[in-house]
């Protein structure tokens, strides 16, 4: 019980006036929120962004669609099934990258340094500051966003990355909710425990099976269970119950490295269902490429399964690239060579080894193996 009680203390220490303070930003229903901006017929409606093949599924809906039940990852034949009203609207990353370029640009004004996860979200340092101060620069951020690109931005306020996050989920949509310095555990205790980042159903599962239903009932379990349960990770976890959560925002260099994930709001069983995902990355990093003037020499796919374990592929072109669909192929070729044994939280595609280039590329590649 040693270590829950330094956990305990390090809580304790962090509730002064100032600490180092990080925003979670999450534009809300991103690219259904571009299709309603641009074309008024679409607002107040529920909308489906979505690819036209086969085997379609869901990138985002607005949250009209959500009230239906449609989410993210889900096949389009099922989301209609859900939501017949809805208005089917095609991807354009093109113009979301445009909307991000801008949003970043509100985000950079106000921060020591933004980590961006996606088009739509960033992970924001304010260095040490008071909640109320804060919560202040939240405000501006949402007004500037609004102001700026038309569109929404939820925000999540706390001492670390997770308890940011959960808030800005709490808010959403359009929302602000700020949890001050040394009160994280007691704003998480009563939330379910799927909440918490590493959780997925089957977990969750096992956990309501032994009494186990909120975050506090995890943070209270004493050094011996937490093992027995979760291995040398459950005292991680733990520390995640109680809001600790030393990791720092992290820039990322897109120079060395052009990147999109996407974390799937009901974890995707099966490669099928992630064809339109994986096509639609592969065309945002390829306009990443082309607008940035670089091409790549390797593409590799990243995928995060429910039971938190990563998994990934890589592979090189002969020459390098930046067109479209030899990055989807390439992205496919990797996806076809992870074993995926379980659902798929997460999917991302990467492009890496970039150099400036004249756009001159071969479709053909090699297999690095890795």
């Amino acid at each position: 019980m040693q270590r829950h009680g330094d956990a305990a203390s390090r809580v304790r220490r962090r509730s002064g006036v100032l600490a180092t303070v990080i925003l979670h930003a999450d534009l809300d229903a991103f690219y259904a929120s571009i299709a309603q901006r641009d074309d008024p017929r679409l607002r107040g409606q529920p909308v489906i962004v979505a690819g036209s093949s086969r085997r379609a599924v869901v990138l985002t809906a607005s949250y009209e669609a959500r009230k239906s039940g449609v989410h993210s990852a889900m096949p389009l034949f099922m989301a209609r099934e859900r939501c017949p009203q809805a208005i089917v609207v095609p991807p354009d990353f093109a113009r979301y990258r445009a909307v991000h370029e801008s949003v970043f640009a509100v985000f950079k004004a106000h921060a020591r340094a933004v980590e961006g996860l996606s088009l739509d979200e960033a992970f924001l340092d304010l260095d040490d500051v008071t909640v109320p101060a804060a919560v202040l620069v939240g405000r501006r951020i949402k007004d500037e966003v609004r102001r700026e690109a038309g569109i929404t931005v939820s925000v999540g306020i706390a001492t670390g990355k997770m308890v940011a996050k959960i808030a800005s989920d709490d808010g959403k949509p359009d929302g602000l909710v700020a949890v001050a310095p040394g009160t994280e555990a007691s704003y998480l205790a009563p939330k379910p425990v799927r909440r918490l980042w590493g959780i997925g159903p089957k977990t969750e599962a096992r956990l309501r099976a032994q009494g186990i239903e909120r975050i506090g009932d995890l943070a209270s379990l004493p050094d011996e269970r937490l093992v027995a349960l979760f291995g040398a990770w459950g005292v991680e976890l733990r520390n995640l119950a109680l809001g600790i959560d030393p990791r720092p925002v992290v820039e990322e260099w897109e120079t060395r490295s052009i990147s999109t994930e996407e974390t799937f709001e009901h974890d995707v069983t099966g490669k099928a269902r992630l064809g339109d995902v994986l096509a639609s990355q592969a065309r945002e990093v390829a306009q990443r490429l082309r607008s940035q003037g670089l091409l790549a020499q390797t593409v590799g796919v990243k995928v995060k399964l429910a039971n938190r374990s990563v998994r990934g592929r890589q592979t090189s072109f002969v020459e390098a690239v930046d067109d479209a669909p030899t990055i989807e192929r390439a992205a496919w070729y990797c996806l076809e060579r992870i074993v995926l044994d379980k659902p798929v939280r997460l999917l991302g595609v990467r492009a890496t080894n970039l150099r400036a280039g004249d756009r001159r590329q071969t479709e053909f590649f090699d297999a690095l193996g890795t």
